[in-house]
């Protein structure tokens, strides 16, 4: 379907038709006539078919033709403009990146913008907000902060929007979601979008959007079929050698390597710089300047590799990445659906390939059984001599502890089982349960 046939208005069309869109994927299809029309709205698509692009347009649509009336209960103070559209993000990169396409298809409309996110000074944020600004792209910490501080005020928004809305609660923004909405009139239209839709997101949905419309462009929680997917079995200590093997047969293209956590990422890194291969790392350890650089460094050709956390799993849309590589497996099934949706966008080809050690199968079995299909098996690379289980084919265990035993009693250390070797490194987000909040607070 051509954008043309969607109801959108002419300065909208014009940016589109700048940006060298043709014809709306299915996701933006269906999305756009249904918020035009006011609808509340459900939206779920496989990642990399232009989610943003689904609720961007609409509501750059419906705020411009109302430019100029306030909505009713929106305040208003000598003539200054009111946030009247709030579309929350979870991370720093998807903000700054919705942001970027705001400001794309809305360059011919009279709306202002603005993003405010955390890890950064407040101060050119609080500048812009001062100036006045229609559409408001925040993260929930940040703008709970600025809110609490009396820099933001959120009685006139008329359209809200939830982008990665599934990724929120995994990252314990629950909470500052109840509050922000308290801060947002009743009587608006909330829209909700993410690649899977788990069922705690639509008992939300019940309480926060009314009668919305539902939209699915494909299967929920599965990659675009332009993905091809394969996985070699191989063991930790032969996965460096493995992906410098990779990679430069890969030369030329464009890669992404996901790593289970910020230590492990920096490690590889490291051993890719000292075999030539030239790469940086992004996770959340980095400062906000640092994780822009070295994103505009990858979008720019001048690096070849970015190897990152799955910080950089969820909605950062980099064009032309060829090839994606988990030398972890991911813990959570719908991470390896996030992480390899950063290839094949738009319709375009893409290879993700994955590095499955003995313990790591059953993470595997987990990802074939989500996506309902088997991925293939590009090669097995077998234990070298002196790897733990090289001759015994099961993984290495270490020895049981001694325990004190209660007196009378004679410890029964037949019944003992050893446990297995834990991979090193702390995953990204891990913690103690009561400082998470406060940790992704503070970090966006």
């Amino acid at each position: 379907m051509k954008f043309e046939d969607l109801g959108l208005a002419e300065p909208i069309l014009r940016a589109v038709h700048t940006e060298g869109y043709q014809a709306a994927t299915p996701i933006q299809a269906e999305a756009i006539p249904a918020v035009i029309a006011g609808h509340d709205l459900i939206g779920c698509a496989q990642t990399g078919t232009g989610k943003t692009a689904a609720f961007a347009l609409p509501i750059l649509h419906r705020l411009q033709a109302r430019t100029g009336r306030p909505a009713p209960g929106a305040r208003r103070d000598g003539g200054k403009r009111t946030i009247r559209g709030l579309v929350l993000s979870p991370t720093r990169e998807l903000a700054c990146q919705i942001a970027a396409s705001f400001i794309a298809y809305g360059r011919h409309t009279p709306l202002r913008y603005a993003v405010v996110y955390g890890g950064v000074s407040q101060h050119s944020q609080v500048r812009a907000l001062r100036h006045g600004v229609d559409i408001l792209i925040a993260t929930p910490g940040r703008l709970l902060d600025l809110i609490e501080q009396g820099y933001i005020d959120l009685g006139g928004v008329e359209m809200l929007t939830f982008d990665e809305a599934d990724q929120m609660l995994d990252m314990g923004f629950i909470h500052d979601l109840r509050r922000i909405v308290r801060h947002v009139p009743r009587s608006r239209q909330t829209l909700m979008f993410s690649a899977t839709m788990p069922e705690l997101i639509r008992r939300l949905a019940r309480e926060w959007l009314d009668n919305p419309a539902e939209v699915q462009a494909g299967p929920a929680a599965t990659p675009v079929e332009t993905v091809e997917q394969s996985v070699y079995f191989v063991e930790k200590k032969q996965k460096p050698s493995l992906l410098a093997d990779f990679l430069k047969n890969a030369a030329g293209c464009r890669t992404l390597v996901f790593s289970r956590t910020k230590h492990g990422a920096d490690s590889i890194v490291r051993r890719l710089l000292r075999g030539g291969i030239r790469a940086a790392a992004i996770h959340g350890n980095k400062s906000q300047a640092a994780r822009q650089r070295v994103l505009e460094e990858f979008k720019s050709d001048s690096l070849p590799v970015l190897v990152a956390t799955d910080v950089a799993a969820r909605g950062l849309d980099i064009d032309a990445v060829s090839h994606v590589v988990n030398y972890d497996m991911p813990s959570v099934p719908e991470i390896y659906v996030h992480r390899i949706g950063r290839t094949g966008r738009a319709g375009a080809a893409g290879v993700a390939v994955s590095f499955c050690g003995r313990d790591e199968r059953p993470a595997l079995r987990l990802i074939e059984r989500l996506i309902r299909r088997t991925i293939a098996v590009e090669g097995e690379i077998p234990a070298v001599a002196g790897e733990p289980w090289a001759e015994t084919g099961q993984p290495a265990r270490c020895p049981a502890k001694r325990r004190k035993q209660p007196r009378g009693t004679s410890p029964n250390r037949a019944g003992r089982s050893a446990l297995p070797r834990l991979p090193q490194g702390k995953p990204e987000g891990a913690g103690k349960p009561g400082k998470a909040k406060r940790r992704y607070r503070s970090a966006l």
